[in-house]
């Protein structure tokens, strides 16, 4: 299996070996590692976002890990500018780009283009919402097939968000959001990938989420929370959506006792992962599935 000429993703669900994997897999096609995780972006967030160690960044080269604050916010159009450049300076190097992570939205747009709708003024989208609020879902959604007949192929009657999102884009640009989405198109091709999905069994990945959980707190998850409370965030900043931040919140501020920080905190890591899954149904048909126990196997086998 020639690797060395594509560029490698590799997605799998929280707590799923990942990062370690990838490295083995750089060692072994003299690779370099970009971050595809929204959370391990943010330097603030070291241990909640399990971001690599420095003995990881000692054995292989990482790119785009902690280099923004979380007092901002950072798109994926962002993101994808960045890793592009990084593909482009990994292969001028003769290096293999390895793209690991486990944000669906970041693959979806490095493999399918991100599509570049204007920003909708404030003031629109409020006024939007206000109208859905006033004449409920289900008529929101037969207001919406009115202006953009496309998005009854696209959007079910009962997804407000979609359905929110579709109306403010064609009433100010004219232009459904499906016909956006057509006119899209990643800048690499289909034949550069070779994409990994990392299939994990349900109840040992369960285990494995407890058990970082539990290292997360040991290794200063609770003094990391200290820190982000004292930066003062603003609320609508994504930062403030990292898993196990607000349980921090609750304990530092004596509501439960740190017990019941662990517990909280894996379920909703648990709960996490399964969106991912649910992710990886829906969009990654053509990845190829490795099941966890089958990781060693394919490294032998490149």
């Amino acid at each position: 299996m020639d690797l060395k000429s594509k560029i490698i993703l590799i997605y799998g669900p929280t707590a799923s070996g990942k990062s370690k994997f990838a490295i083995k897999l750089a060692k072994k096609i003299n690779a370099e590692i970009i971050n595809a995780d929204s959370m391990q972006i943010y330097k603030d967030l070291k241990t909640l976002s399990a971001r690599p160690s420095k003995k990881d960044y000692q054995k292989i080269r990482h790119h785009l890990y902690g280099i923004k604050s979380v007092k901002n916010n950072f798109s994926t159009g962002e993101w994808l500018k960045l890793v592009n450049k990084k593909i482009v300076e990994i292969k001028k190097r003769k290096k293999v780009p390895i793209l690991v992570g486990g944000t669906g939205l970041y693959f979806k747009a490095i493999t399918e283009g991100l599509v570049e709708i204007p920003n909708i003024p404030l003031s629109l989208r409020k006024n939007i919402r206000s109208l859905h609020k006033k004449i409920g879902t289900k008529n929101f959604f037969l207001e919406l097939l009115k202006i953009d007949p496309l998005s009854k192929n696209h959007i079910k009657p009962s997804d407000t968000q979609r359905a929110i999102r579709a109306y403010e884009v064609k009433l100010f640009t004219k232009k459904s959001l499906y016909d956006w989405f057509k006119n899209t198109s990643s800048i690499h091709e289909k034949k550069d990938f070779y994409k990994i999905y990392i299939d994990f069994p349900r109840d040992e990945l369960i285990k494995r989420i407890n058990s970082r959980t539990v290292e997360m707190i040991k290794k200063g998850a609770v003094k990391e929370v200290r820190k982000f409370i004292k930066l003062k965030i603003a609320p609508n900043k994504t930062a403030n959506k990292a898993i196990g931040i607000n349980v921090i919140k609750d304990y530092l501020n004596k509501k439960i006792e740190i017990d019941e920080v662990i517990e909280k905190i894996s379920i909703k890591t648990r709960q996490y992962a399964k969106r991912q899954a649910t992710w990886a149904r829906g969009n990654m048909n053509d990845w190829n599935k490795i099941n966890s126990n089958s990781l060693n196997k394919f490294l032998i086998k490149i």
